[in-house]
């Protein structure tokens, strides 16, 4: 636990690219009193709007809030919700030097209705088609041009189009020649091509639609795992290890929700880390968290299970609280203690 403390301090020297599909969580909350005249459905007194940064950029967020030092590398539309979403940016000291606008898509928003503390309903607004040929070629330029001032970089797939073959094969060369850490929390679709990255973050039913994915491309029979029945505990074990060989992974980190999470190393060593929450109010967001602690601690020095036991600390407050939410270096020292 003394260890723990110390990386924690070390986080405010850490220097961290993040990569991803940028999304701007709106909620509106308010109270439910009476049924439409209109159509049977609620009609919410709204009450308050706000505005928080969301997929790649809640990572962010998680990373700044912790004292790291963080910059975003993404697209948003040219809208006015690109707008609010780089003032709330700003707002937490996050970097936008990386953010590139795309004409033709909306920047993604989900907004969050709540009648109290009961999400009525969520309205999605985004586009999920492939970036073009000129903005990806300006992303992979200001990788070349700057992956060597940050420690680590954190790919986070959303699948709205940011990360693609071509740029994850680019980007994890370059991270890889400058021996930068980098961590992912995967889309099971690309698994294949986070090859040789330093660690991956799935949860359960991520790693198990990714196995049985790899196992239908696979040519060479290299997986032993039955994907043809309920898996087991035993056969996320099984899915993890192989996953783990496939790709080359220094280790992978599995969460589990309430059993809390499950790290393998490559010396082979699995740990099962029961949960840390003391209760569950609001998961959105939890494995963003997960991502971003688990990296800053590797970046100030921690080994890769001193890191995994800091995100499961840091899990187990956010998911305490309301809607997409991030946790602080005090409160987590105080939870550590």
């Amino acid at each position: 636990m003394r260890n723990l403390k110390v990386i924690i301090k070390k986080f405010n020297k850490v220097k961290i690219l993040v990569v991803g599909d940028l999304i701007l969580d709106e909620y509106i909350r308010g109270s439910v009193e009476r049924i439409s005249p209109e159509a049977p459905v609620p009609v919410l007194w709204a009450k308050s709007r706000a505005f928080v940064p969301g997929g790649t950029a809640n990572v962010a967020n998680n990373i700044s809030s912790l004292g790291g030092k963080v910059t975003l590398l993404g697209v948003t539309g040219d809208d006015t919700n690109s707008k609010i979403l780089l003032n709330e940016l700003k707002k937490r000291k996050i970097g936008s030097q990386g953010i590139f606008v795309e004409k033709n898509r909306h920047t993604t928003v989900k907004t969050r209705i709540l009648a109290g503390h009961q999400q009525v309903v969520r309205v999605d607004w985004e586009h999920t088609h492939a970036l073009p040929k000129e903005i990806n070629t300006k992303i992979l330029r200001y990788i070349e041009k700057n992956i060597g001032s940050f420690d680590a970089v954190i790919i986070e797939d959303y699948g709205k189009g940011v990360i693609n073959v071509a740029l994850l094969k680019e980007l994890i060369s370059l991270a890889r020649a400058r021996k930068k850490i980098i961590t992912v929390d995967p889309k099971e679709e690309n698994f294949r091509y986070y090859r040789a990255v330093t660690s991956i973050t799935p949860n359960r039913k991520e790693l198990e639609n990714a196995i049985r994915n790899l196992k239908i491309q696979d040519t060479e029979n290299r997986f032993k795992i039955n994907t043809d029945k309920l898996f087991t505990d035993k056969d996320v074990d099984l899915a993890a290890r192989e996953i783990l060989e496939y790709l080359n992974l220094d280790s992978i980190l599995v969460t589990l929700g309430e059993q809390g999470m499950k790290l393998l190393e490559k010396n082979g060593r699995l740990t099962h880390i029961p949960t840390q929450a003391q209760e569950v109010f609001d998961v959105s967001g939890a494995g963003d968290t997960v991502i971003s602690s688990f990296t800053l601690a590797l970046c100030a020095g921690a080994s890769k299970l001193e890191a995994a036991h800091i995100a499961n600390f840091a899990a187990g407050l956010v998911v305490g609280k309301l809607g997409t939410a991030v946790t602080h270096p005090k409160e987590l020292l105080e939870r550590i203690k």
